[in-house]
């Protein structure tokens, strides 16, 4: 799948769904759970499938799950028990940035 800024994404093994903020222009394979997301607004939205029990750390509303080496950052709008991966490779949450002294 080629992401595109905006796209949103939904599991199909559980909850999970996110929009996509960033992303390089090449194919990724974006996963929770360890199954392939699909367009959000498609007809293949939904809880069909079973999660890999072994990908199954969580995906938090509000949070972003980024990976700076593919340029890919992804904005978790729906909560879900399925790690959120890209070409097999787990996420991680990114931080938030320090906000500056005010002295």
């Amino acid at each position: 799948m080629r992401p595109r800024v905006g796209q949103m994404l939904a599991s199909t093994v559980d909850t999970t769904a996110v929009i996509v903020v960033r992303c390089p222009d090449e194919d990724l394979e974006i996963t929770c759970g360890g199954a392939a997301m699909t367009d959000g607004d498609g007809p293949g939205a939904g809880a069909t499938g079973t999660p890999d029990p072994d990908l199954m750390s969580g995906a938090l509303l509000g949070k972003r799950y980024a990976d700076e080496d593919l340029g890919l950052e992804l904005l978790c709008t729906k909560p879900g028990p399925g790690t959120l991966a890209v070409n097999g490779a787990p996420l991680s949450m990114k931080s938030a940035k320090p906000l500056p002294a005010s002295d």
